[in-house]
């Protein structure tokens, strides 16, 4: 029987790469297909402070807030405790007007600290983000104060984004 190792091909380590730019200068082949992040911005609300930052090492669930937690997707491994946060992948484009807010997407989070213990499903996580990547926007699940935090930060980090963001992700977060 032949073993297939698709991440040690020759002998060299390969592995799953996600890439700064077009690493295969448009010729398609090996590396085509692999995923630009290069636009793609993670922002963590902290539902009970009204916050929201960025925290790029979300990027691969290693954000401040994730780490020395261990996740489970069975809310009841919280023994009915925790701290919501949303996880909201924006995505932006450069159009010929400059740059946009283009897709939105956001994921739950409880952490539950003293127990060291969270909630989040990361497959929702993953298609959240790809689906952001794709430029649309899915913010329905978040609570009305959560969405005034997202769209307070995004107005205030860039305001000429804003001003040319996607149609439907100013409808979803405009309300007063």
């Amino acid at each position: 029987m032949i073993e297939l190792d698709l991440f040690h091909q020759d002998g060299k380590k390969s592995g799953f790469n996600i890439i700064k730019g077009d690493s295969t200068k448009g010729h398609g082949g090996f590396g085509a297909g692999l995923v630009n992040l290069d636009n793609m911005t993670p922002v963590i609300i902290d539902v009970a402070a009204g916050k929201a930052e960025v925290d790029m090492g979300a990027l691969h669930a290693r954000s401040d807030v994730e780490r020395r937690i261990r996740f489970s997707a069975n809310k009841a491994d919280l023994q009915g405790g925790g701290k919501k946060y949303w996880l909201v992948w924006i995505n932006t484009e450069v159009t010929k007007e400059g740059p946009r807010y283009a897709g939105a997407a956001a994921a739950e989070m409880i952490i539950h600290r003293e127990i060291k213990r969270g909630y989040k499903v990361l497959a929702d996580h993953v298609n959240k983000m790809d689906k952001a990547l794709k430029g649309n926007v899915i913010l329905e699940a978040m609570d009305m104060p959560s969405k005034k935090v997202l769209r307070d930060f995004l107005r205030q980090v860039a305001p000429e984004q804003w001003e040319r963001a996607n149609p439907e992700l100013k409808a979803q977060l405009a309300f007063e």
